[in-house]
């Protein structure tokens, strides 16, 4: 289990008087087994993280465990050098050993431990070919590592940081360099190679849907602090701010004050388009301001018109963009501009009117703050 505790990290930038902070008191655990992915957009603090967990980057404060061994430590001036914590680590540049075929870059970890430890050629063989086998590399050992594909170079680097068998899995943007047909289909690869070894894994990517399709755990970054931590579904159903249902995924942010309460939790809220209802378990008070969160493709656009009432809404379309597999609306509804993603069956012209149907489960309310970008 890796334990991550109040880190924080500032840089001294040329030309700036004030320092930077890159990681500001921040605290996550990955527990045995888990996958959990670091997600935000560039300079968030995401890889200053995972470099500070590898032992690259020294933190200024804050508590890095695993497995109950402390590796940094600020208060207990612990900071274990980055090649005796015995992690693996996947770098954005995959750094293959161009002079070495692919047996030999695998094997290579294994060649330069301590002449005590080290394995004999037989068993070193025999653990090589095993790992190759797990990334499907085993008919390629004594192919020249620069002749492999982007794809076979980043399994190969895997390969190579799993040999060792370390403690936990450090991944910083492995996929960002490949094609996005290939990145797509190495989602999946990665994604069983880990449930297959059961490695404990730290994952870094600003990529929003390797985050949701890879991951058991994301954290969602942002200007160095942990925005929130959950697992994939309930950080895209239900973000916890403004920055978070922006980030991930498209969100249609519509401003609102809580006018009334039905039974089970179901709140009424009046907006410049009509009254949304939102299902919530904690207690809004009346007359408070809110945003209300809604993912366009949770939205039910039906043509023609419809009984409007609380949740069902009049709009027209106004503009459309065909995406292949679904088509995206812009719907007028009042005052607001609603964005709708339905299936690419669903044809409707613009000028067109319209009823949504926005139920009260897709409606996540939000403090009254500004979207951050």
């Amino acid at each position: 289990m890796l334990k991550v505790d109040r880190l924080s990290k500032q840089f001294i930038e040329r030309g700036r008087k004030a320092p930077v902070q890159a990681v500001s008191d921040v605290s996550f655990v990955v527990e045995d087994g888990v996958f959990l992915t670091l997600l935000g957009p560039s300079g968030c603090g995401k890889t200053t993280t995972l470099r500070a967990v590898a032992g690259l980057e020294r933190p200024d404060a804050g508590t890095i465990k695993l497995d109950g061994m402390t590796l940094f430590s600020s208060e207990k001036k612990v900071d274990v050098p980055a090649h005796k914590r015995g992690l693996g680590m996947v770098f954005q540049s995959y750094a293959i050993w161009p002079h070495m075929n692919v047996f030999e870059n695998v094997a290579f970890p294994l060649r330069v431990v301590e002449k005590r430890n080290r394995l004999s050629r037989a068993e070193i063989k025999e653990k090589v070919s095993h790992i190759l086998n797990v990334v499907q590399l085993y008919d390629l050992g004594d192919r020249p590592a620069t002749d492999l594909s982007g794809g076979q170079q980043q399994r190969l680097a895997l390969a190579r940081a799993l040999i060792s068998e370390p403690r936990l899995l450090l991944l910083d943007e492995p996929l960002s360099n490949l094609d996005a047909k290939l990145r797509e289909d190495l989602r999946f690869e990665l994604k069983r190679l880990q449930r297959e070894v059961g490695i404990t894994t730290l994952y870094v990517t600003h990529d929003q849907a390797e985050a949701l399709s890879m991951s058991n755990v994301v954290a969602v970054m942002n200007n160095g602090v942990i925005q929130q931590v959950g697992h994939p579904r309930e950080i895209y159903e239900r973000p916890a701010s403004a920055f978070v249902a922006d980030f991930i995924g498209t969100s249609n942010f519509i401003e609102g004050k809580v006018t009334g309460r039905n039974g089970g939790g179901v709140y009424e809220i009046t907006t410049g388009g009509g009254v949304l209802l939102a299902s919530l378990a904690e207690e809004i008070p009346q007359g408070r301001k809110v945003i209300a969160a809604v993912r366009p493709e949770q939205i039910e656009l039906t043509e023609g018109q419809a009984d409007f009432r609380p949740g069902v809404w009049k709009g027209v379309i106004r503009e459309r963009a065909f995406l292949g597999e679904a088509l995206d609306y812009i719907v007028e509804a009042g005052s607001l501009r609603i964005k709708v993603r339905a299936n690419s069956s669903l044809n409707i012209p613009t000028g067109t009117e319209v009823s949504l149907t926005i139920p009260p489960h897709s409606c996540s309310l939000l403090p009254d703050e500004p979207t951050q970008t």
